[in-house]
C-alpha cells in the first residue's frame, strides 16, 4: 500500500512541470447576437462587444475562418442568412474564437435556440 502511495506521489510530482507549460492560444467569447457585427466578405473584420458596457472590438478574420451554423460548417453567406432569420436577437448567443498570437478570428459558432 505504501509503495502505491509513493508511486502515485512521484507521478504527480513529475506531472506538475508539464502542467506549468500550458499557455492560452485561443480565447473564446460568448457574444449576444445583438452585439455582433458580421463582415461583408471573407477577408473582412468581425465586430463584437465582450460585455454590455464594453466598447465594440474589431478583429480581422483569418484566411480559414470557419462559420458553424446549427452544428454545420457553412459559408459566410449562409451564416449571414441564418443570423438574419432570427427575430429574438437578445436571447441568442454566438461563440467567437480568437487566436491570440495571430490576432485573428478562427471560428464563429451560432446555434439557433
Amino acid at each position: 500500500m505504501k509503495t502505491r502511495t509513493i508511486f502515485a506521489t512521484i507521478l504527480l510530482a513529475l506531472a506538475l512541470p508539464a502542467a506549468a507549460q500550458f499557455r492560452t492560444v485561443q480565447q473564446a467569447y460568448e457574444v449576444e447576437l445583438v452585439d455582433l457585427r458580421l463582415p461583408q466578405s471573407e477577408s473582412g473584420t468581425l465586430g463584437f462587444k465582450t460585455c454590455e458596457e464594453c466598447a465594440f472590438v474589431t478583429k480581422r478574420l483569418s484566411e480559414d475562418t470557419t462559420w458553424i451554423l446549427n452544428g454545420k460548417s457553412v459559408s459566410l453567406k449562409k451564416f449571414r442568412r441564418g443570423v438574419a432569420r432570427v427575430t429574438e436577437r437578445g436571447n441568442q448567443y454566438v461563440t467567437v474564437l480568437h487566436h491570440l498570437e495571430k490576432d485573428r478570428i478562427t471560428k464563429v459558432i451560432f446555434t439557433v435556440i
